[in-house]
């Protein structure tokens, strides 16, 4: 009755991925982005608190000047058409 009962043992398969390279780095079932290898808040130690405080860090790091000034210039743009659209009368702000 033995013979019967007894569960037999799983197959083991010898499976390697048809574009698997095993001398190449990382894992190729893993799926990332892009640009998570620049990221500073992506894996940042601490719960919630640290990854707001390295958030914080890196908006008050210094960027590209010209790229503030060219979005200052779209944002006004932006902003002057939308009150050009709405009909917005300008005049309120200067004494007659």
């Amino acid at each position: 009755m033995g013979k019967f009962t007894r569960l037999r043992k799983n197959k083991k398969f010898s499976y390697s991925p048809r574009y698997y390279d095993d001398k190449g780095k990382g894992n190729p079932f893993k799926i990332e982005h892009k640009l998570d290898k620049y990221r500073t808040t992506l894996n940042s130690p601490g719960g919630l608190k640290g990854r707001f405080a390295s958030a914080m860090a890196d908006s008050k790091r210094a960027g590209d000047r010209n790229l503030r000034i060219r979005m200052l210039v779209i944002i006004f743009i932006l902003v002057f058409i939308f009150l050009y659209i709405i009909d917005f009368d300008l005049s309120i702000f200067f004494k007659s």
